[in-house]
């Protein structure tokens, strides 16, 4: 059985959950990581039986190493991510796949030119109970959509270095979290948005702590989405129609969903997974696009991505949430 080799570039928490998950696929193995750090990168490797490598370059030319799995902080992704479609492997990153939409443009044309596999790693999109949530949809269990509500708030305290606050790494709430609510609105409504407004709260190092978009997509459907950093909330989604109602509770990694339809017993449908399969339905996917000498997912391609991009790019010009030059630039060399 032909199989996918992996490397991964970044050996931080999100690294783990994909080294955790891509044991449970049958078609892939991961075989090396890497890190700005090697002592790091080799800590990495010996807990998962793996090679690590003394820099990010040494994993991209090594020939055995099929695909990548990008996994550092915001700001260096852009880079990364075209250092790799140079050394022709395919791509998988985390969400964001950039900081800005010109950024993805790039990387396209990019991968277009090398002939390699790119997608934006948004897990939640291949999750069964968002699979199952676009048949309802299809189907019209709930009759037209008119709207949904969704939001995605992180509890703690963070100092004002950490990634999440810091302007350097494209920090703040949007590009963490807000990108889910977006998204899940873009799974439902499954089109550009004819106009968007918004509110925020930035913190005292100039990122978004709080915002709320209000997404208008026409035709009387709306999106009403929050998220938020050092805020207790519900991870929850609601899909509102004519006939009834969708409630996604825990909607990121969504493992269950609830029809609610007028005065009818509430059905809910379960998909449960342990948290070592997280990843596991989009490394599947993936790695079956590559062995198939696919170039984008005809499930989330970058054209969606690039749509999300968008939305994000337009709420950062209206609170005027600019990076520096060198993290917004999209320029190869």
């Amino acid at each position: 059985m032909a199989k996918v080799n992996w490397g991964i570039i970044g050996c931080g928490n999100i690294a783990h959950t994909f080294a955790k998950s891509i044991a449970y696929c049958a078609n892939a193995q991961l075989i090396g990581a890497a890190s700005t750090s090697e002592q790091r990168a080799n800590e990495f490797a010996t807990h998962y039986s793996i090679k690590g490598y003394e820099s990010y370059q040494a994993l991209m030319r090594c020939p055995n190493i099929d695909a990548i799995y990008i996994a550092n902080t915001h700001e260096q992704h852009f880079k990364a991510i075209a250092q790799c479609l140079t050394h022709n492997k395919h791509v998988l990153s985390e969400k964001p796949i950039t900081v800005n939409a010109q950024q993805l443009i790039t990387l396209q044309e990019l991968a277009q030119q090398q002939n390699r596999f790119l997608m934006e790693g948004v897990w939640m999109r291949f999750l069964p109970a968002i699979v199952k949530l676009q048949q309802l949809l299809c189907e019209g269990a709930i009759g037209k959509v008119h709207s949904i509500n969704a939001n995605f708030s992180l509890a703690g305290e963070f100092d004002s270095s950490h990634r999440l606050m810091n302007p350097a790494t494209a920090g703040g709430a949007l590009l963490d979290l807000g990108i889910y609510p977006i998204s899940i609105a873009d799974v439902v409504f499954n089109k550009a948005p004819e106009q968007i407004k918004s509110l925020v709260h930035k913190s005292s190092t100039g990122v978004d702590e709080r915002n709320v978009p209000l997404i208008n997509y026409g035709q009387g459907q709306f999106a009403q989405l929050s998220s938020a950093l050092q805020q207790n909330g519900p991870t929850q989604a609601c899909i509102l129609g004519e006939h009834g109602f969708i409630r996604i509770d825990e909607f990121v990694g969504a493992q269950s969903l609830d029809l609610h339809l007028n005065a009818q017993q509430v059905q809910r449908f379960d998909f449960s997974f342990n948290d070592d399969e997280n990843f596991k339905f989009e490394i599947d996917h993936v790695t079956e696009c590559i062995l198939q000498q696919q170039t984008q997912s005809s499930v989330l391609p970058l054209s969606t991505s690039f749509r999300v991009m968008n939305i994000m790019d337009n709420l950062r010009a209206q609170w005027q949430l600019k990076y520096s030059d060198s993290v917004e630039s999209n320029k190869l060399n």
